[in-house]
């Protein structure tokens, strides 16, 4: 498979998500953090947006919350180069209604080769990392050949 290179410029585009149980764990997490996530352009699903942005004291662009198609914004937003890096504190142990929009956007990132932390100790390793703070060249597949695939349309039963 070939590759393309996107630029990640050193002021990166951060979106933060929390299910319910975790809104607490990552207020503090973004609190300890605050000065390094400043310079960055921060993103944030519903009432964790809200929170964040009271609790920071700089802009948080405010998406839907997850249930309402914010997880969904996300993932769209990853898809159009617009977000760069996830950082989304889920709860494993809380089934969720929006289960599969949370799949889909962990899908997303996966995808299109994005950094991803689930919780505090990988947020925190990726938060300190020097490539934070400077430019990177983030590989992604080229997808042409996938897009150009020729697609065998039979005709279903009791057509």
């Amino acid at each position: 498979m070939t590759y393309s290179k996107i630029i990640m410029v050193e002021d990166k585009k951060i979106a933060l998500v929390a299910h319910d149980n975790k809104k607490q764990d990552l207020l503090e997490w973004a609190r300890f953090n605050r000065v390094l996530l400043a310079h960055h352009q921060v993103f944030a699903t519903g009432t964790t947006g809200e929170i964040l942005e009271k609790e920071l004291g700089f802009k948080v662009t405010k998406l839907q919350s997850g249930p309402l198609g914010g997880d969904q914004q996300v993932g769209a937003r990853i898809v159009s180069n617009e977000i760069d890096f996830l950082i989304f504190f889920w709860d494993p142990l809380e089934p969720q209604p929006h289960d599969p929009d949370v799949k889909a956007l962990l899908r997303m990132a996966v995808v299109w080769n994005i950094p991803i932390a689930c919780n505090r100790a990988s947020a925190d390793f990726m938060i300190s990392s020097p490539l934070m703070d400077s430019e990177y060249e983030r590989l992604v597949p080229d997808y042409r050949e996938y897009r150009s695939r020729k697609i065998a349309l039979g005709r279903g039963e009791g057509a």
